[in-house]
């Protein structure tokens, strides 16, 4: 790669089972100049598919206008049901800085093409995280709740009067987060169990809201096809609060209710630091740096 500014973006799309959809949205991504599709996987119990992709500012920019225009036109949130919270057929588009480009740009680059999706496709658009208008919509927690249902009514209150776009929910796509922010992991870990109860009851008590880790977000998931459940976890920022500490406390919080950690997958792609962060834990590494990776010594 040759590219002298690379942005990162992972856009969460709501369709995680019709795969005839799912090659029209990720189309875009493929094959365009100045855009590197990373990464994208669909899960059908949270109806939701996450594309990781990397590119120069303006082309990944390009592609990402494409990409919402068409799953606008192919999802209809009114027939959609799944585990995990959603807004919009697009539900939400945060930008990465990576390389040569300040937070400040990740967030003029949000901006841009939330004025145009919005423009063009008739869609509310907030801002969120960095890029948020004001203290209230920096969460997308707050930004997404009451979800697609609930937006018809929540829209035209004042205080959540969309930035961009009209003041009223899409008939069929709903609405749209953009916005700036920090590399996230997401992290989830499954349980022996298929009461959800249990699952989200964990998930409160380790999130930063519930008086859990600080820089993580959880919520309880039930996979059906498998019969069992899932604490869904967003590290928020992996270098202050570690991946392992996450896994420690949702195994301490399961033992009271008798149940076990039976797996825990990582959703796209993940900062190697953070993976290494964990091994050197597990494995009670001393003084152990990331200088002593050799992938990371060989990209120097």
């Amino acid at each position: 790669m040759t590219w002298n500014k690379i942005v990162e973006c992972v856009p969460n799309f709501s369709e995680g089972r019709d795969l005839a959809k799912i090659d029209q949205i990720v189309a875009p991504f493929r094959a365009k100049a100045g855009v590197k599709l990373l990464d994208y996987s669909n899960d059908e119990d949270h109806n939701r598919l996450v594309v990781t992709l990397v590119g120069e500012p303006e082309a990944l920019c390009e592609a990402l206008f494409e990409a919402i225009g068409i799953a606008v036109q192919l999802i209809d949130l009114n027939q959609h049901r799944g585990q995990h919270p959603r807004m919009g057929a697009v539900d939400v588009v945060p930008f990465i800085p990576i390389k040569n480009v300040t937070m400040q740009e990740a967030i003029a680059l949000s901006k841009q093409l939330a004025e145009r999706v919005a423009d063009a496709y008739q869609l509310p658009v907030f801002l969120y995280e960095k890029s948020a208008s004001a203290p209230h919509r920096e969460n997308l927690a707050a930004v997404r709740k009451g979800e697609f249902e609930g937006m018809a009514e929540k829209i035209i209150l004042p205080e959540w009067k969309p930035d961009y776009g009209p003041a009223h929910r899409h008939a069929t796509a709903g609405a749209v987060a953009i916005g700036a922010r920090m590399p996230l992991v997401a992290y989830n870990i499954n349980l022996n169990t298929p009461n959800l109860d249990i699952a989200s009851d964990i998930a409160k008590k380790i999130r930063f809201i519930g008086g859990g880790l600080r820089y993580c977000k959880a919520m309880g998931v039930e996979l059906k096809d498998r019969g069992i459940t899932q604490v869904s976890i967003n590290m928020t920022d992996y270098s202050k609060t570690a991946l392992y500490r996450a896994f420690e406390l949702v195994r301490i919080e399961a033992r009271r209710y008798g149940v076990t950690i039976v797996g825990s997958e990582i959703i796209g792609l993940v900062p190697m630091e953070a993976l290494i962060d964990t091994a050197a834990y597990y494995l009670g590494l001393e003084n152990f740096t990331m200088q002593q990776v050799l992938e990371a010594r060989i990209m120097e």
